[in-house]
């Protein structure tokens, strides 16, 4: 807290961002995109492509007007500070969703050619710009989630990195079920999660298939998991699997997924593939 929440002068921030972005929100996210991808000397600005910097921020405004607005490009302003003026009058006039949308399309479109840093320093500022402004979401991977605790994050965010690509890409499928905010997919997002555990269970015992239930028996034998530990990944499985669960057929569907189970099970999976890759099976 500052001094002036701490003594009553001013008001403390009681709830979380859901749905919303106050403007302090807005700003500081602006102050990213400007800080890390607005390279342009300010004394050139006015010019197109002159420097390696003034390339690098053209190459910016060209993919965004052209891949985000879908504007032709001949009708972008000529100059990069008129550039900046459209994208920022678009940030600044946006809704709070569509802020995130574009977030996303730096990290997920913009990134991959920039300097080798930006993406994680961009990552890492958005992320504590969410944290310090209660925002309810937080930037994991390539996309902005509803995972508000930093344990959560950290156990996703680490099945993301160093798996096999297969359990990866059933993570990331789940995440962009979960953090779909036109028309989010509980239940597919719950299937892809559990499918990345029985992906990382089938590596670490050399085997090409067979359902969780099965490649836990053999986990087991192969070297003991704790039975409170297995029985939990017992039942998990079992509420994805059963007659009336999530992996039943969809014209069958018994019961909604909610945001809360998809949530939990996207964490509880990431963990239990970071649990599995980090134990020696051998």
């Amino acid at each position: 807290m500052r001094f002036s929440q701490r003594y009553g002068y001013s008001q403390v921030r009681d709830h979380l961002q859901l749905e919303s972005m106050d403007q302090a929100l807005r700003n500081s996210l602006w102050n990213q995109v400007e800080r890390r991808y607005w390279l342009a000397s300010s004394s050139r600005s006015g010019l197109l492509v002159i420097t390696p910097e003034d390339r690098l921020t053209d190459e910016f405004c060209v993919r965004v007007w052209s891949d985000y607005f879908k504007e032709p490009l001949s009708k972008r302003p000529r100059s990069l500070e008129d550039n900046k003026r459209v994208i920022f009058a678009h940030f600044e006039s946006a809704q709070w969703y569509e802020v995130y949308d574009f977030v996303e399309f730096i990290v997920q479109e913009i990134s991959s050619y920039y300097l080798p840093d930006r993406p994680d320093l961009f990552r890492k500022d958005v992320n504590r710009v969410l944290e310090r402004e209660a925002s309810g979401y937080r930037l994991v991977g390539q996309h902005i989630v509803s995972i508000v605790d930093q344990t959560e994050v950290d156990e996703v965010e680490g099945a993301l990195l160093g798996n096999l690509q297969s359990v990866t890409g059933h993570l990331k499928r789940s995440l962009e079920f979960l953090s779909d905010r036109q028309g989010p997919d509980y239940r597919n997002s719950v299937k892809e999660s559990i499918s990345a555990v029985e992906g990382q269970v089938r590596d670490a015992l050399g085997e090409e298939k067979g359902t969780l239930g099965k490649l836990l028996e053999q986990l087991d034998r192969k070297k003991s998991i704790h039975p409170a530990l297995k029985g939990a990944f017992d039942r998990l499985y079992g509420y994805t699997s059963d007659g009336s669960g999530i992996r039943h057929a969809l014209i069958e569907e018994s019961r909604e997924v909610t945001s809360q189970e998809a949530k939990f099970m996207l964490v509880a999976c990431s963990a239990f593939v970071n649990y599995i890759r980090e134990s020696d099976w051998a």
